[in-house]
């Protein structure tokens, strides 16, 4: 009975710390209807390059595009849609959403980040405040991190929350590219994931306190194999 009792203060913190937890693990799984399994960030070159060959140099290749590549950048436009959608601000916002679109290094990842923001637009409508939805039909599509912010806000999420759960699909989609590629056992993916954890957590808290300002890439070896892969000559991913 007293464990029971001692564990009961402990389940309410952490239901009031993540009060959208269910929400964001339903939003950010890898079944979410996206189509995110279809596009490889330019992963897919690097192990055609032999770059890539083994969970060790997968896992440096992503732990660099957390730090400052596009999944910090991502982080910080997830940021600043958040904030202008909930301010109100159509101007900001649609600025915001113009800047996501001209940061995309190749036509396969401004591809990827619409296609992907279109289709998170669509399957998370059941979780759009009342009118968005609707009000969003026929709207141009939004880049990815773009559309998160927008449907965190409208939803009430946490900002913390949702930069954690987002930034962890980000890890988690590339991991899964490399499974089918290098390939790696799932066992592997599973301690490359763990490892990451660190890296998630320190970008969830430094994108937190981000402003534009902040937005600035140093993975140049992953902006160029994005930019190889349109000519790649044997392609299972669609970037």
């Amino acid at each position: 009975m007293s464990r029971l009792a001692d564990s009961v203060p402990v389940a309410a913190a952490a239901s009031v710390a993540t009060p959208h937890l269910a929400e964001l693990l339903t939003l950010f799984s890898p079944a979410f209807p996206i189509g995110a399994f279809a596009w490889s960030h330019g992963l897919e070159t690097a192990v055609a390059e032999r770059v890539l060959t083994d969970g060790a140099s997968v896992e440096a290749w992503v732990r660099v595009l957390l730090d400052r590549g596009s999944g910090w950048n991502d982080a910080v436009l997830l940021v600043e849609a958040y904030a202008a959608h909930q301010a109100g601000d159509a101007a900001r916002f649609a600025a915001v959403a113009e800047l996501a679109e001209a940061l995309a290094g190749s036509a396969e990842r401004r591809a990827e980040t619409l296609a992907l923001g279109a289709a998170f637009a669509e399957a998370s409508q059941p979780w759009a405040g009342t009118g968005e939805a609707e009000r969003r039909e026929g709207a141009d599509a939004v880049a990815y991190p773009v559309a998160v912010g927008r449907l965190a806000a409208e939803a009430g999420f946490g900002l913390d929350e949702t930069l954690l759960a987002f930034v962890h699909g980000f890890a988690a989609s590339l991991v899964s590219a490399a499974v089918r590629l290098v390939p790696l056992a799932q066992s592997e993916a599973v301690r490359i994931l763990r490892r990451l954890e660190p890296d998630i957590r320190a970008l969830t808290e430094r994108a937190g306190r981000s402003t534009l300002d902040d937005l600035g890439s140093a993975a140049l070896g992953s902006d160029i194999a994005a930019l190889r892969h349109e000519t790649l000559p044997t392609r299972l991913f669609r970037s």
